[in-house]
């Protein structure tokens, strides 16, 4: 396993995992299967596939640690852009096939709908982690100002969270389900800082939630 997880194919096996849901969503559009209501289709998976892979790239530091796999350190950057390439796509389902770019409706969904807007706050927390990827982030700004930036994925986390609660309606076992995951994520963050267990890490290359581990 941990010599498998060191090789390309690894990597471009986990490339092609991440690309899958967009291309079943693309096999059922072209097999005319994405229900009554495609663009509401096409806005929750886009949505729900966001909050996964910020969840699974927050997950990899404990498995790592606790599988004893450091080797997992290679995909957290690349789960990190996946989270928000999927967020990017939900963002433009909501405003271009949603509202047609209407920005005075918009403006107003974001004011009066608290689900709306606490989804755009986790995205607008996404922007800068995203911005600040690559090693060239990390040497311009230093690793310890670097790694309080991305401090921001545990907000924008908890926001998805929230905005996925917000929005349904009535079954709300999926909403909990994810805030669930992301709470024991954060306890076991806040565990390892408080017994001072928390090594001092090379910084590595990353994006949404690749800063603080």
């Amino acid at each position: 396993m941990k010599r498998f997880l060191t090789t390309r194919w690894a990597k471009a096996l986990m490339f092609a995992l991440c690309l899958a849901p967009l291309a079943l969503l693309g096999l059922r559009g072209l097999n005319q299967k994405l229900g009554a209501n495609p663009i509401e289709f096409i806005t929750h998976a886009t949505g729900e596939w966001t909050l996964r892979l910020l969840l699974i790239t927050l997950t990899i530091t404990p498995l790592r640690k606790l599988a004893g796999l450091p080797e997992l350190i290679r995909f957290r950057r690349m789960l990190g852009l996946f989270a928000f390439f999927y967020g990017l796509l939900h963002l433009a389902t909501y405003l271009w096939l949603d509202k047609f770019f209407d920005w005075q409706e918009i403006l107003k969904d974001v004011a009066k709908r608290r689900f709306i807007t606490v989804g755009f706050l986790a995205f607008v927390l996404m922007l800068p982690l995203a911005a600040t990827s690559t090693a060239a982030s990390i040497r311009r700004l230093g690793g310890s100002r670097w790694r309080r930036l991305h401090q921001l994925v545990y907000v924008s986390a908890v926001a998805g969270v929230i905005h996925y609660y917000w929005l349904v309606k009535s079954d709300i076992r999926g909403p909990l389900f994810y805030a669930a995951i992301a709470a024991v994520l954060l306890a076991y963050r806040l565990v390892v800082k408080l017994r001072g267990l928390t090594p001092v890490i090379r910084p590595q290359p990353a994006t949404v939630a690749n800063g603080p581990s």
